[in-house]
């Protein structure tokens, strides 16, 4: 029934392709940091309109949702995030960015799409026009979501601005993520899917002076150092074996010249966590080591600790999340949906929207690697061994899915999943007839 479906679904869509490749092109080289997407939400806002959806913006900030109504029958709501990362490209591709932008701190930075939110977009737009082009073959509303600022938590953002009365409220929320792994497969497990993420932004306070006198001072790049390396032992000497936590220093900054010690340093510390427990545990070890730190180092003042952005544990409803990796492997083939043996510690706001709705939502992954890169690796160990350092991860200013068949897969996984909601009711009643 499910192959069915989709395949009406995707009638056509050979046509689309070329269309879609220049998109995913165009915004690849026009990235934009969160909160700032407004290039990227008119293109949307525009192809949407001209789909014939109902399109509101500025949901959220830079947030476009809209919404197709298609007779009786269910929600489904789709989801696609729009930021870039202040990250400099260094792929060499002919549609490379070079763009760069001011952040929330003015200060200008390179912009990338590094996390391949560019290619979210363009399979969600490639989705939304199959469903408009396709309306005979399924019954029912599809909100489209196009989320800005993902990467510091943009969802609650659109649930602060009146999401849930403003839209159709829906019986399932379905969202993807491209990544490393080889193109074509996808993958997604019941459950706790990806972990939760806390992001600090810590200042440790010394007393400046003169490099040449380090007495006379409170040296706070020292005291940094020690943070840094002491925070390397909460997970291996406060986390079980059997429990998943990472700690990462992604940015340290101190000091303007090397004969003067400054009076302060500035580190952002961000912590992934599955449970709980876990992630209280090490929220409270991060902030224990970072105060006893500067008072063994003499400090003059309590060292500040600023919570960013946090991200809950993304969780997979156990029943839907079967249906649609029955769904998707009977669209692209059962070799190539899988089922993930750990979460993973990478983190999303997605879940937010299921959350706040109280329905089920599933999201998966979907792999956009370049299969030169998987030559000699069989598929199967990637489950068990990881990716090879030879491969570049999101966030890597190497990272580039390949545009096709990635775009493929994408637009194919959305709408094989929706198609389960959105076609059953016709299915059923052709079946009927057929007998």
């Amino acid at each position: 029934m499910t192959a069915t479906s989709a395949a009406r679904l995707l009638s056509g869509f050979p046509e689309r392709l070329p269309g879609l490749l220049a998109l995913y092109e165009d915004l690849h080289a026009h990235p934009e940091l969160s909160f700032q997407e407004f290039r990227t939400a008119a293109v949307v806002a525009e192809r949407l309109r001209k789909q014939g959806w109902e399109v509101t913006e500025g949901v959220g900030g830079t947030g476009v949702v809209g919404v197709l109504a298609n007779g009786e029958g269910p929600v489904v709501l789709l989801r696609a995030d729009m930021d870039g990362l202040p990250v400099e490209e260094r792929t060499e591709l002919s549609y490379a960015s070079r763009e760069t932008a001011v952040d929330g701190e003015g200060n200008k930075v390179p912009v990338m799409h590094a996390c391949g939110h560019d290619m979210h977009v363009t399979c969600l737009l490639g989705a939304t026009a199959q469903l408009a082009s396709a309306r005979g073959a399924w019954r029912g509303t599809v909100v489209a979501v196009f989320q800005p600022a993902e990467e510091v938590g943009g969802a609650p953002a659109m649930i602060e601005d009146g999401f849930l009365d403003r839209f159709p409220r829906a019986d399932v929320c379905l969202g993807q993520h491209v990544s490393p792994a080889p193109v074509g497969l996808v993958g997604t497990r019941p459950g706790t899917v990806m972990a939760a993420s806390d992001s600090l932004r810590v200042r440790l306070f010394g007393r400046g002076g003169h490099g040449s006198t380090p007495e006379t001072t409170v040296d706070p790049i020292v005291m940094a150092a020690a943070v840094v390396m002491r925070l390397q032992t909460v997970v291996s000497r406060e986390v079980g074996a059997a429990q998943t936590a990472v700690v990462t220093v992604g940015s340290l900054h101190a000091g303007t010249k090397e004969n003067i010690i400054p009076d302060f340093a500035d580190l952002r510390i961000n912590i992934r966590s599955t449970t709980p427990a876990v992630r209280e545990r090490v929220l409270a070890a991060v902030e224990r080591i970072v105060r006893a730190e500067a008072a063994a180092s003499g400090a003059p003042k309590e060292p500040e600790i600023i919570a960013l952005h946090a991200f809950p544990v993304t969780v997979n409803d156990t029943a839907a999340t079967g249906t649609v990796l029955t769904a998707i492997a009977e669209v692209l083939g059962r070799e190539r949906a899988f089922t993930l043996p750990e979460p993973l510690t990478g983190s999303e706001d997605f879940g937010t929207f299921g959350t706040a709705l109280g329905v089920p939502s599933v999201f998966w992954h979907f792999g956009g690697g370049d299969p030169a890169l998987f030559e000699h690796i069989d598929p199967d160990t990637l489950l068990t061994d990881g990716l090879p350092d030879t491969v570049p991860a999101n966030h890597s200013p190497y990272f580039a899915p390949v545009p096709e068949p990635t775009i493929h897969t994408g637009v194919t996984a959305l709408l094989a999943a929706a198609a389960h909601w959105l076609c059953a009711e016709d299915e059923r009643a052709r079946d009927g007839k057929e007998k």
